[in-house]
């Protein structure tokens, strides 16, 4: 109910850059292939791929070639081509699920960003989060970093991120005693 407070002109800012990132890898990546095509259209970056470029097939689907994250993974150091494509996706979906779209979640009556929290939402019993999905924010990439940045605390107070590595292995080993699951974690195994 009381919600995350994002800086909205750190993310106009942060969408600002990663557009012009986009353009300029969509220049090199119409480069490499010798003429525009929609990247976001399967078909015809398989075409551009797989009949122009001749990389090798990895998977077919019903209707063309696959150029999903897996194929392109295996692909990858195949042609220069790849990587920039990797990168457009990551910078594209960052941009159009986070950095665009949460200026527009701000609720005009508390400036901030209210998430639904649901513990029964998992089968672990961790807390979920949905409309948005906060949780989905990528931890360990600069842009989720730079993403993350967004939320900030309200003056005079701090935002603290704790992770706990293991949390239901150690409860576990806490409440049985049990001395192997103990040693492993005294032998940070």
């Amino acid at each position: 109910m009381h919600g995350m407070v994002v800086d909205t002109k750190y993310l106009a800012d942060m969408s600002t850059e990663l557009g012009a990132r986009l353009n300029e890898i969509t220049a090199n990546i119409y480069e490499y292939a010798g003429h525009p095509f929609n990247l976001n259209s399967p078909k015809q970056l398989g075409q551009v791929l797989f009949d122009e470029l001749g990389l090798p097939v990895i998977r077919r689907t019903s209707t063309g070639y696959s150029t999903d994250a897996a194929v392109l993974d295996e692909l990858s150091g195949k042609h220069p081509i790849i990587e920039l494509i990797l990168e457009f996706r990551q910078i594209d979906k960052l941009k159009s699920t986070y950095v665009d779209a949460l200026p527009g979640l701000v609720n005009p009556q508390t400036g901030r960003v209210h998430t639904w929290l649901s513990q029964t939402g998992t089968t672990t019993g961790r807390l979920s989060s949905r409309d948005p999905n906060l949780q989905n924010i990528p931890v360990r990439s600069d842009l989720g970093k730079l993403v993350r940045g967004a939320f900030v605390a309200p003056e005079g107070y701090m935002l603290l991120g704790c992770d706990y590595s293991q949390v239901e292995l150690r409860i576990l080993a806490h409440i049985t005693q049990d001395p192997e699951l103990l040693g492993a974690f005294h032998r940070d195994e």
